[in-house]
């Protein structure tokens, strides 16, 4: 009897000391003084996998808030709105950036907020909207996610060209090319000895050539060389060149004295010319009027003085 009294006693204070804790939670949890919430709505493009309610919201890393709601956007079905809680003291810039970041173990999603600069205004609401909103961006894993069916039709459309490429026909040809790939170099170990007479003629044909080249140079520089030659040679053209502008300007001289001194006498005879032409035009005109005067003279007796 004095053991089975002794077990429930036990019994009765643990009990009494589980109920005793759990008041003491639940005292100190509403004396406690709740901390103060902001709203913010974030707006996402695409699917927001592993994301739900109460998920954590972290600012630079530090856990300030959790999502409140998530839901499609009413105005918007391409878009998904979440409703974020984060503590009132954490100020939100409005050149902040959130993200939906993923913990790759668990697959447990939650937001990440970064890049607000302190020279930023703070972030409020716009005309219209209900709570200040917050730029969303995709991270880096949730872009991989997006474009991972463009990536596999980009692979497969891969997998397809090389499939067409080595296929039993190109196979075939690639066999060829190495054939005569493997057929010309047998041929020139066969030859080897051609080749190395080839570069051997060609060393001498460049040898002959910087020689010539070194005598063209000699005789360039040489005295009495042909640069010499050539300078001469332009001397002299420099020097019939002079002659012949002399004897443009002693032409165009003489020219000038002929032209002075014949332009009088051409004049003159031009105005003789005239006086000529003008007595044979009054003489064809008086042979006209009266031909026999031509024979006989002038019979008109002219008037004799008393």
């Amino acid at each position: 009897m004095e053991t089975r009294a002794h077990y429930v006693a036990v019994g009765a204070f643990v009990l009494a000391m589980i109920f005793l804790g759990f008041v003491g939670v639940l005292y100190f949890g509403a004396v406690q003084p709740s901390a103060k919430y902001s709203s913010y709505d974030i707006f996402f493009r695409g699917a927001v996998t592993g994301l739900s309610k109460g998920a954590i919201v972290e600012y630079n890393g530090i856990p300030v808030g959790k999502v409140s709601d998530i839901e499609i956007d009413p105005k918007d079905v391409e878009q998904i709105r979440v409703t974020v809680d984060i503590e009132s003291k954490v100020v939100i810039k409005a050149d902040a950036k959130a993200e939906i970041q993923s913990n790759l173990l668990s697959g447990v999603s939650f937001i990440l907020i970064s890049r607000g600069t302190q020279e930023a205004a703070s972030l409020v609401a716009k005309p219209g909207d209900r709570y200040p909103v917050i730029a969303s961006r995709r991270s880096a894993l949730a872009s991989v996610y997006a474009r991972g069916p463009e990536l596999m039709e980009k692979l497969n459309d891969i997998a397809d060209d090389l499939k067409q490429t080595f296929s039993e026909q190109n196979r075939k040809s690639i066999t060829d090319i190495l054939t005569n790939v493997r057929t010309i170099s047998a041929d020139f170990a066969a030859h080897d000895k051609d080749v190395t007479d080839l570069f051997a003629n060609a060393n001498v044909a460049l040898a002959e050539l910087s020689k010539l080249l070194g005598h063209v140079d000699t005789s360039y520089i040489d005295p009495d060389g042909l640069k010499d030659r050539l300078s001469r040679t332009l001397g002299d053209a420099d020097e019939a060149s002079k002659e012949i502008r002399l004897t443009v300007h002693d032409a165009r001289a003489v020219v000038q004295q002929v032209n002075a001194h014949t332009i009088g006498e051409v004049n003159e005879l031009l105005r003789e010319t005239r006086l000529f032409i003008a007595g044979l035009a009054r003489l064809a005109g008086e042979i006209e009027r009266d031909p026999s005067k031509l024979l006989y003279g002038d019979r008109r007796e002219g008037y004799r003085p008393r």
